[in-house]
């Protein structure tokens, strides 16, 4: 029989009970079936999560901070290996418990739309391109590459407009208007869909109105109809129980289950769809809609694997002897470096060189697990901190002296300063590194050191650090302020000499900085978000509104940040060149070919990333200032140019009209090739001079 064939004799064979055990995540076993018991619940944000050991990769804005979609493949390849030889030791010990299956609730591509989110960590940051791009290399390094077998079940979450705030999570109603939805929040849900995405996760809150797990406008309208999405939809966990508790949409749990069910949500994680039974007693559900949620489900455990034998299994062979491997901890290491990014460096401060023989590491983040790891991360015992990195590589170097004190507290001020500030006076160069841990950012529930349910309500480095570093500069030593976290973090621009955003950057975390200190590696990572100067400039948190003043993120930000999107410097200088069109006119369905040439005109060998914005000429109060089209990491050799080939097809070229149409909008366009997004303060900060052509569309 055909897999179709088959799913549809299991299910003839089912007792009404037995069809509806099977739509909770807890799926019990049918032994005279030959259905195995499963849990459908499994995290993946960074690595195998919750699982027991594997290698823990940077967190996943830094992963996005690398703008390299083929590294991130590399890195989800290496975490289904390891998913998959977990799989196969836990079947073979009979274990099928929750964490160690094969359906991964990863990746989050919700847009980074406020940095005061706690979860936005989890996120690719604010660009709908970006997001789509970094997230859809994950679901093919996740999924593989087998037209018959998934290797594993890659899963867009949380669907859709949510991005807190979590302590509103379960009552809130995002309103946003067609445009923004169409513009903004949903072009890389519809990417992965594309791409052949698994599964599709429903957010916790409501959207227009309606629940999103029981929505018929985003599940039905958009997701299943104009998409065409064929896969299984997931509500998030307890979100049923929501529809009745705190959205008051329904009366009952009977009810709440019903209204998921009909939407198109076909398994629940939580404690409603057992209620299923009731709700067709009472005529508010079909078999008819139960039989087609289990057909997808059983479709889904079908392209895994999980009715074969091991002789039909081509992933049958990965074993215990990949998990944390060698080759996977040197990528870790690897995307760590490349995530880093150099947001400040006056007077060539680093590298650090022969000068520096006396060295002060200070801070609460210096030697703090909780910095690398993150949230929904795995366990791994060869963790590095900052600390651990930075005396390993001192170690080599007999010339060096590194003296080492936490200095303050990472969650509340000192009980007293005492000596400590003054240690920095014998030595040539302070490392402070400060900023945020997983316990004060991250999600409802899970943050112990947050008084917002894992949101903050100020971006500003919290006072009593900020307090610290200012009598730390008041000694007057040159400082290098390397600063952890998942989010937009704002700083005084006087504050250090240089500065390293380092995200949460897993195992190898430690290894990576002490590379990019002393120059072994060169920092080339990119602000995936804008870094706004203050609190104050950020609109309020629960108004979703992208479009129309609001002014969030670069693409509609009216005030001066401290750091825009795409930004990040290197150890070196570059300069783009020219940027040179095969056509300066457009039609619809047409592509524009853009060659760009760039030359690295420092000392080193170096990464750039080389963006392409396109901006209306002319734009609309509602146009974005520009939008983030295409982009590639390139490696340039000291002293030499290379010329890189894009094609942009007229769709880079739409704009979303009031409706949430795209429309293309005839017109001259401006694009632009940077290495930052094409505003006032990028050259300010020292990004370099961006090239520009027009291009005539209609």
């Amino acid at each position: 029989m055909t897999r179709e064939e088959r799913i549809i004799d299991l299910i003839s064979q089912m007792t009404l009970e037995e069809k509806v055990s099977q739509l909770s995540y807890t799926s019990p076993g049918i032994e005279r079936l030959g259905i195995p018991a499963y849990n459908w619940w499994n995290e993946a944000l960074h690595g195998v999560a919750r699982s027991g050991a594997a290698t823990v990769f940077p967190q996943a804005i830094g992963l996005a901070a690398t703008f390299d979609a083929d590294l991130v493949r590399q890195v989800a390849t290496a975490v289904s290996d390891e998913a998959r030889a977990k799989y196969n030791e836990a079947s073979r010990r009979g274990n099928r418990g929750q964490y160690c299956g094969l359906t991964f609730w990863t990746p989050n591509i919700n847009i980074f739309r406020d940095p005061r989110w706690g979860r936005g960590q989890e996120t690719y940051g604010e660009d709908p391109y970006l997001t789509g791009q970094i997230g859809a290399a994950f679901v093919q390094g996740l999924q593989g590459d087998d037209p018959e077998h998934l290797k594993t079940a890659a899963c867009a979450k949380h669907y859709a407009v949510h991005s807190g705030p979590e302590a509103l999570r379960h009552v809130f109603d995002a309103q946003v208007s067609p445009k923004d939805l169409f513009e903004t929040y949903l072009p890389a849900f519809k990417l992965l869909v594309e791409q052949g995405v698994e599964s599709v996760m429903g957010a916790y809150n409501r959207t227009l109105g309606e629940p999103c797990c029981g929505s018929n406008y985003l599940l039905k309208d958009i997701l299943r109809g104009k998409w065409g999405f064929t896969g299984h939809v997931v509500s998030d966990c307890w979100a049923i129980k929501d529809f009745h508790e705190n959205h008051k949409v329904t009366r009952t749990p009977e009810e709440s289950a019903a209204l998921a069910l009909n939407a198109g949500c076909d398994l629940n994680c939580g404690c409603t769809f057992p209620l299923l039974t009731g709700s067709l007693k009472q005529g508010l559900v079909t078999e008819e809609a139960i039989d087609t949620a289990l057909s997808r489900l059983l479709r889904t455990r079908f392209k895994l694997g999980m009715f074969d034998g091991p002789e039909k299994d081509p992933y049958a062979h990965l074993n215990r002897s990949v998990v944390d491997c060698e080759n996977h901890r040197i990528l870790a290491r690897i995307a760590a470096e490349k995530s880093i990014v150099l947001l400040k460096n006056d007077h060539n401060l680093l590298p650090l060189n022969d000068s520096a023989k006396n060295i002060l590491l200070i801070g609460p983040a210096a030697a703090n697990i909780h910095t690398l790891l993150a949230n929904y991360h795995g366990l791994n015992p060869r963790l590095v901190t900052i600390l651990e990195g930075l005396s390993a590589k001192v170690s080599g170097m007999p010339a060096i002296n590194l003296t080492y004190h936490q200095g303050c507290i990472m969650y509340d001020p000192n009980h007293q300063n005492g000596w400590t500030v003054g240690m920095s006076e014998s030595n040539d160069v302070v490392i402070a590194v400060f900023g945020l841990d997983s316990a004060m950012e991250g999600e409802e529930g899970d943050v112990i050191a947050s008084d917002s349910r894992g949101d903050r309500d100020a971006i500003e480095l919290p006072e009593w650090q900020l307090e610290y570093l200012r009598k730390l500069r008041e000694r007057g030593k040159p400082i290098v302020l390397i600063l952890t976290g998942g989010s937009a973090i704002a700083i005084p621009e006087d504050i250090a000499d240089a500065v390293l955003y380092v995200w949460y950057p897993g195992e190898e975390g430690g290894n990576a900085v002490a590379d990019v200190l002393f120059g072994d590696a060169a920092p080339a990572g990119k602000l995936p978000v804008t870094f706004p100067a203050s609190t104050k400039q950020l609109p309020p948190y629960e108004d979703y509104a992208m479009s129309g003043g609001k002014g969030r993120t670069y693409r509609y930000m009216k005030e001066e940040p401290l750091y825009p999107f795409g930004f990040g410097l290197s150890y070196t200088t570059f300069r783009f060149d020219s940027i040179v069109l095969d056509s300066g006119k457009l039609a619809a369905g047409g592509i524009v070919r853009a060659e760009v040439t760039v030359t690295n005109t420092g000392r080193q060998d170096a990464g750039e990333v080389i963006q392409l914005y396109v901006a209306k000429e002319k734009r609309g109060a509602d146009d974005p200032v520009c939008s983030l089209r295409s982009f590639r990491r390139v490696a340039v050799r000291a002293g030499k140019s290379v010329t890189e080939m894009f094609e942009l097809p007229s769709s880079c070229f739409e704009t979303v009209n009031s409706a949430g149409e795209s429309v293309l909008v005839p017109g001259t366009y401006i694009l632009t090739a940077a290495d930052a997004a094409p505003l006032p303060v990028a050259m300010k900060r020292g990004a370099s001079a961006p090239v520009s052509a027009r291009v005539t569309v209609g």
